[in-house]
């Protein structure tokens, strides 16, 4: 898996909702940007590991396959709408961040996505257990560190 390009959706349903895009590539493309550049960027070990990230409607066999691969690979994310706070997507795409370990994640809001897709996360995850974690590389995850960066409005001259 060299790259890929995924739209993000508030809901698997006929009316959902753009909210955002994520850039996919693989740990040897990851390793080879600039160091700037990497602070933008997540790991998908513990998001694939942990049963939380799910293809809803793919087979378990298919899905686990799929996931064999990603698991390796690093995401760059903006969301363009705050759905739950908004019915428009006012303001500035933001920069979002993985999960990367327990915890993170509102186990209340797991367990409403799970009754909602019929998917149980801890059946996930047992049937990931013999997925290889991968030695995530140090420069992903940069808020793991208490600091991140974030995307902001700033008015600039514009040059023709």
């Amino acid at each position: 898996m060299e790259k890929v390009q995924c739209v993000i959706f508030d809901r698997n349903a006929a009316d959902a909702r753009l909210i955002g895009i994520e850039y996919i590539i693989s740990e040897e493309r990851f390793r080879d940007l600039p160091k700037d550049e990497k602070r933008l960027w997540h790991s998908h070990h513990y998001e694939v590991k942990s049963g939380i990230l799910v293809a809803p409607g793919i087979p378990d066999l298919a899905e686990k396959s799929y996931f064999t691969d990603l698991v390796t690979t690093y995401g760059k994310m903006f969301h363009a709408w705050q759905y739950d706070r908004d019915d428009f997507p006012y303001g500035i795409p933001q920069l979002m961040m993985g999960l990367t370990e327990d915890g993170q994640a509102n186990e209340d809001l797991i367990q409403e996505r799970d009754r909602r897709l019929g998917v149980s996360t801890p059946h996930k995850r047992d049937g990931r257990a013999d997925i290889p974690v991968p030695e995530v590389a140090p420069e992903a995850n940069p808020w793991e560190s208490g600091r991140t960066v974030q995307t902001s409005l700033q008015e600039m001259d514009f040059k023709w």
